[in-house]
């Protein structure tokens, strides 16, 4: 069985607003490991619209950095799974629908999943945690202050999650990679 690792960028305000990281190549290069260490992909429609929207372009070519081209043709091949009740048709190449009961489907996917699977929605993170479902948390925090949503976890969780650090590493932009693993009483 996969362990499901969220990620994420987030300010340290908590806002995990996509316009407000830093996208450097060190950025980048960060979630294209990450990818790259996992199986698989697992975003909610809204998140899977946003990169539906852009990322396939450049990756069959389109301007970008360098940085950015690599994350776009791994993300291609990636499998990609969206956990949907609105849409059930997901053109982009190797992408899957979710439907159903959210645990079974998505213990189901930890499952068969090796490798494991890269969680990076924020709304989707917080059923999948009140499902008690995430295993690892690995957020990149930049260093900006955003003074607006939407923030991490913002509909709240029944209880505390107690975590353990495993690793903290400094980015050259200013940016902290975070990485934490549940602890399960």
């Amino acid at each position: 069985m996969g362990l499901l690792t969220f990620s994420l960028n987030l300010t340290l305000d908590g806002c995990v607003d996509h316009q407000e990281g830093i996208a450097d190549d060190e950025t980048h290069a960060f979630f294209t490991r990450l990818m790259d260490e996992s199986g698989a992909m697992l975003w909610g429609r809204v998140t899977y619209e946003m990169m539906e929207s852009y990322w396939p372009v450049v990756a069959r070519g389109g301007e970008a950095p360098l940085a950015m081209r690599e994350w776009a043709v791994k993300l291609e091949a990636k499998p990609k799974y969206v956990v949907s009740s609105t849409r059930t048709d997901f053109l982009w190449i190797n992408s899957h629908h979710i439907a159903g009961d959210l645990r079974t489907s998505v213990q189901k996917l930890k499952d068969v999943t090796p490798a494991g699977v890269l969680l990076g929605s924020g709304k989707l993170a917080t059923e999948l945690d009140r499902l008690d479902l995430i295993d690892e948390y690995k957020f990149l925090v930049h260093p900006r202050i955003a003074g607006h949503g939407p923030t991490l976890y913002e509909s709240g969780l029944p209880s505390a999650r107690r975590l353990e650090l495993v690793s903290s590493t400094p980015f050259r932009n200013g940016a902290v990679a975070m990485h934490y693993r549940r602890v399960r009483d």
